[in-house]
């Protein structure tokens, strides 16, 4: 009887790239759309590989998953991202095993965000996983671990300051504005893109700013028009982009295009204006900054963009890590006696198959009660399984030792390597 054992801890990756060593331009070549992302996962099949996600934001581009080594995962990244190989390995980071696990921690609970304790991260996770289940390839470590992640996020964000006041990239935005644009209730704003970014940013303006001199341009005109009216505000065709930005004094970019949206022909002879871009890759094209009467600013310059409440956020930070370690440690613990429950639940199946052969030898013996007796003897098997149990949990520095010996000594067949 052949058991397959869970897989080796030690064969598990991270690999990517974030905002600590690459700047948004270069993060961009290495975004990772939906289409790419699908295309990903089924090469990877089509390479033996099913336990692996990808997590692809604007502030990094990761992919997690087993692999005989971080090689292939990263190979596999640049390939689909279609990005320069040399340039990604020259700013990449990796971690293996117990690394590679607290790392998502770490990234899932925002100690490893570019804004300290940002919480829109976890969202992401959940996305990028449930895709990557979506096509085959989540096994049930990963999907364990991030299930761990997200509850250890939540328990940090109720139990800890890490992610109180409010401090996010849509947020700097309206920190910037209301700094560099004293009078910004007398602008005309133009948000360029309602997705989720734009949404929290706009909300964030009339909550914060008082604004309501807001339109909203959406390539899918019912979605602006939707929320525009949901929130008071005015909303214009796709079409009509041109002209709404020649009028504006502000506009905000978060179009998440492959592509520039913005162009430098948009805004070419018009009064002045501040251009903030939301997206990665930039959707304000590079030469726009050329115009002297537009000044543009896009995300790495509003992560800059510091609040009173970080302060607050960094003293947080060790009570934080004392929870991830704490909730780390009770996944490593599970996962290490996943792997030996296997080898006892073989051992099992070994002494029942041992129990079943004597049990038809008696029955062609001499006469017993033969209920009383398959009970009695179930009992035995239970219980010498429980008291296997009882020991390898008791000495744990010694269970991997003493789990290999019963496998051995039961000849359970369960792979171990």
């Amino acid at each position: 009887m052949q058991v397959n054992q869970p897989k080796d801890i030690s064969h598990f990756h991270i690999v990517g790239i974030n905002y600590k060593k690459t700047d948004a331009a270069i993060r961009g070549l290495f975004a990772i759309n939906q289409d790419q992302y699908q295309q990903l996962l089924q090469t990877a099949q089509q390479a033996g590989l099913n336990d692996l996600f990808v997590l692809s934001t604007c502030n990094r581009t990761e992919i997690y998953g087993f692999a005989p080594d971080v090689e292939v995962l990263m190979n596999l990244l640049c390939d689909a991202a279609h990005g320069n190989r040399q340039v990604f390995k020259e700013m990449a980071y990796h971690r293996t095993g117990e690394g590679a696990i607290r790392h998502l921690y770490h990234v899932g609970t925002g100690l490893d965000s570019q804004i300290l304790g940002d919480y829109e991260i976890v969202g992401q996770i959940k996305s990028a996983a449930k895709f990557a289940k979506g096509a085959g390839c989540i096994g049930t470590f990963i999907e364990r671990l991030v299930n761990s992640v997200l509850q250890v996020s939540k328990l940090i964000k109720n139990e800890t300051g890490l992610s109180s006041g409010t401090v996010s990239v849509a947020f700097a935005a309206v920190r910037l504005l209301e700094s560099k644009i004293p009078d910004i209730k007398n602008k005309r704003i133009v948000l360029l893109g309602v997705g989720k970014i734009g949404r929290n940013t706009c909300k964030n303006m009339m909550e914060y700013l008082g604004v309501r001199n807001i339109t909203l341009i959406n390539r899918t005109t019912a979605v602006a028009e939707e929320f525009a009216g949901t929130h008071g505000l005015q909303y214009a065709p796709y079409e009509e982009m041109d002209a709404v930005l020649k009028a504006a004094d502000v506009i905000l970019v978060a179009t998440n295009s492959p592509q520039p949206t913005i162009l430098k022909a948009h805004l070419e002879g018009t009064q002045p204006k501040l251009v903030i871009d939301l997206s990665i890759p930039f959707n304000v094209a590079a030469d726009v900054r050329e115009l002297p009467h537009v000044e543009v600013v896009n995300v790495d310059e509003l992560s800059k963009v510091q609040d009173e409440t970080l302060q607050k956020r960094l003293n947080e930070v060790p009570k934080a890590m004392s929870i991830i370690e704490e909730h780390m440690e009770e996944f490593l613990y599970w996962f290490k006696m996943r792997k030996h429950a296997v080898v006892l639940k073989a051992v099992k199946e070994k002494l029942t198959e041992i129990h079943a052969r004597e049990i038809k030898e008696q029955k062609n013996g001499a006469q017993y009660n033969m209920e009383d007796m398959e009970e009695v003897s179930s009992r035995i098997i239970q219980k010498m399984i429980n008291l296997m149990a009882g020991k390898v949990r008791k000495e744990s520095e010694k269970g991997d030792l003493y789990i290999a010996m019963i496998n051995d000594i039961f000849e359970a067949g369960v792979n171990q390597e």
